[in-house]
């Protein structure tokens, strides 16, 4: 009677550290697991979207497309005014998953090539489009989806951009093929275009052009460092033919295209990769 008793004490002291273990166990790596599906750039709580940096550095509250567009001084898109996991208002995406998130308290505009899937254009594009360029849209959407390995977006109240400076912050998060952090400009309505950009993968700067539904490297420059998981500046300077590229103030890139710039500016990048982008400003001549 004793021994079953014992053996009755035993089994249930069995049963309970087992339990205990495997609660610790779950809670341990289940945990883990489920956070590390919570996307860095979005808050877990629900975001305070009231919350603002100063917008243009102005000292002002404005809605997300009133951003400076004097000629001769700076045009500042900082996305302070966007709402956070919210499509962007101030660039029109065209292809790819384009999100506005925050980097520490600050806000970013963020692509998320992880949700990237080849020949996927945004799933508003053909109304961007029109938005863009009324009623030769339908142009610009045949062209537009041969580069659907390619997201970019495009600066809402930049019409045409044909001489002067554009900048912008960056900072690659990941992308196991690629991890590029661009400057998009002289886009037509036909869709074709040219992209300067860096690459932390690769340590480059390059000038693409983008034309008839090819791509085509123009110039291409080596050892141009920009480690992920830290802010970099990126600078196309532009009068007429001439493009000259910077790289945190350094100059690395100058080339001379075959007709003068005219067009829409944005952001671009390329397929898995994961950028925030910040403060894209543009000076026109």
């Amino acid at each position: 009677m004793k021994s079953k008793k014992l053996k009755l004490l035993l089994i249930a002291a069995g049963v309970l550290i087992f339990s205990t273990t495997g609660l610790f166990v779950g809670q341990k790596y289940f945990v883990q697991a489920q956070s590390s599906n919570q996307l860095e750039y979005l808050p877990a709580a629900k975001p305070d979207i009231n919350r603002n940096k100063v917008a243009n550095h102005s000292g002002k509250d404005k809605s997300p497309m009133q951003v400076k567009t004097n000629p001769g001084t700076p045009t500042i898109y900082d996305f302070s005014t966007e709402t956070v996991g919210a499509m962007p208002v101030t660039f029109a995406p065209a292809v790819g998953n384009w999100i506005t998130g925050i980097d520490k308290d600050n806000k970013v505009l963020v692509v998320d090539g992880r949700k990237w899937r080849r020949g996927q254009p945004s799933s508003s594009l053909a109304d961007k489009a029109r938005a863009l360029y009324g009623e030769r849209y339908a142009e610009f959407l045949d062209n537009v989806k041969a580069y659907a390995y390619y997201p970019f977006a495009v600066a809402q109240l930049t019409k045409n951009f044909t001489a002067g400076e554009i900048t912008v912050r960056f900072k690659a998060i990941a992308g196991r093929i690629d991890q590029g952090a661009g400057i998009l400009f002289d886009l037509k309505t036909n869709g074709d275009y040219y992209a300067i950009r860096a690459n932390p993968l690769e340590n480059n700067l390059v000038l693409w052009r983008f034309k008839q539904g090819r791509r085509s490297s123009v110039s291409w420059v080596r050892n141009v460092p920009t480690a992920s998981r830290k802010w970099h500046e990126l600078q196309v300077k532009i009068d007429k033919k001439l493009v000259k590229g910077y790289v945190n103030g350094k100059h690395y890139l100058t080339f001379k295209l075959s007709e003068p710039v005219s067009g829409k500016v944005g952001l671009w990048t390329k397929a898995d990769s994961v950028i925030y982008f910040d403060d894209y400003t543009i000076v026109t001549k």
